[in-house]
């Protein structure tokens, strides 16, 4: 009688998604508090575009250092995930102590930024080791869910801003650092490690990190995922803009974080739907979905309330709903023993080009109408679905063999 792999304990899933929204709240600390800073301490508006920068720097740099050195693959992700919590929320800290000291808060926010790579890619790591297997229930249900706790993270930085007249700054940020080292507790103490972990590798996996070009699978969910970087972070830059044209002050602010949590949404709704179609058919529909919007951006940015509003969480929903599924398809084909590895070098590699994107389309947007603009943005979900073809339709002729 053949032996069926055990389930996955029903708790596993539910504590990842909580540590994995507490631990990547630390991203935008000090983005929320921005306002009361630049009204406290005379700093220009300006200011923020830095500050977001440096942290954007130091988890390019931590995640690509994690990938070479193997971190997530030689040391147990729990451990690993614990201490970069802690590590954060302590960086986080640093950042109240000295925060009128402008020079100390951008090497705040940027250590702090590599104590992230520990957390985001680590926490996917953990979960394909529960999940990416016989008898788990679905990586890419699971990933959605935990990403969809990361883009409601993201998400929150707007409405705390929308309530930052009612908190006062301290309370937010020492808030947020407790709430970081409570997540790294509650995985470390709240899991284990499944039963069939692949063991732990004692070299560094120069050989499977190079499968993000050699292996044609990963280098097609990963081509993808570079596409969905290029427009997914300067979207979320360019959204609270396009709301301008229509609002200001708090009613902005709070229209923005409805907006890009609709992405939540899409994360946890196209892993559902992931169960039944397959990772790479629902990653390229709500990709190409999120290209159309970028391409109806001239025709819809001056057009009716209800078709503007629509059109914006439409574009909330799908532009974060393709995430979990290409980091499913990229954990499910990459070595299994440098599974945390790959996913962490794609995600440096990512960043690293979304920053590419903010700073042109920032730049632009000084002198190009944001109509005439944003329809670039589709240039990566066309690179994304050209890349995924292949994998579109293999999952196609399995899906025709099932009875």
């Amino acid at each position: 009688m053949k032996a069926t792999a055990p389930t996955v304990p029903r708790h596993i899933l539910p504590v990842l998604v909580l540590a994995q929204f507490a631990g990547t709240s630390l991203w935008f600390a000090v983005n929320a508090v921005m306002p009361d800073l630049q009204r406290e301490l005379g700093w220009p508006a300006t200011a923020v575009g830095p500050l977001t920068s440096a942290l954007q720097l130091g988890f390019i740099v931590g995640t690509l250092v994690f990938a070479l050195l193997a971190i997530a693959d030689r040391f147990a992700p729990r451990r690993v995930f614990l201490f970069c919590a802690l590590a954060g929320a302590a960086c986080t800290v640093g950042a109240w102590a000295t925060v009128t000291h402008y020079e100390a808060l951008l090497a705040w926010r940027f250590f702090t930024g590599v104590f992230l790579a520990g957390i985001y890619p680590v926490g996917m790591k953990i979960a394909a080791q529960w999940y990416n297997r016989p008898g788990g229930s679905g990586l890419g249900a699971a990933l959605g869910l935990l990403i969809g706790a990361l883009v409601l993270g993201s998400a929150s930085a707007h409405a705390l801003r929308a309530m930052s007249g009612s908190l006062p700054w301290p309370t937010l940020m020492l808030g947020v650092a407790a709430l970081a080292a409570a997540g790294g507790l509650l995985l470390f103490l709240g899991t284990s490690d499944p039963p069939h972990a692949h063991a732990r590798v004692t070299t560094l996996q120069w050989q499977a990190l190079a499968t993000l070009w050699t292996d044609a699978r990963v280098r097609a969910s990963v081509l993808g995922y570079f596409g969905h970087m290029w427009e997914l972070y300067t979207m979320w830059v360019m959204v609270p803009l396009v709301l301008a044209t229509r609002l200001q002050g708090a009613e902005l602010s709070w229209a923005a974080f409805w907006v890009l949590s609709a992405g939540a949404l899409g994360c946890a709704g196209g892993g559902w739907v992931a169960l039944r179609w397959g990772s790479a058919r629902v990653a390229c529909t709500q990709l190409g979905l999120s290209g159309l919007c970028c391409l109806a951006t001239p025709f819809v940015i001056g057009a009716p309330t209800l078709v503007f509003y629509g059109w914006l969480v439409l574009w909330g929903i799908t532009v974060s709903g393709d995430s979990p599924q290409f980091s499913t398809l990229t954990a499910r084909n990459a070595p299994p023993q440098a599974v945390g590895s790959v996913l962490t070098l794609t995600n440096s590699l990512g960043f690293a080009l979304s920053i590419v994107s903010i700073l042109l389309f920032v730049s632009l947007s000084q002198t190009v109408s944001l109509g005439a603009l944003l329809p670039w943005l589709a240039l990566g979900p066309a690179l994304g679905l050209w890349a995924m073809r292949g994998l579109v339709r293999e999952e196609l002729r399995t899906a025709s063999r099932t009875p």
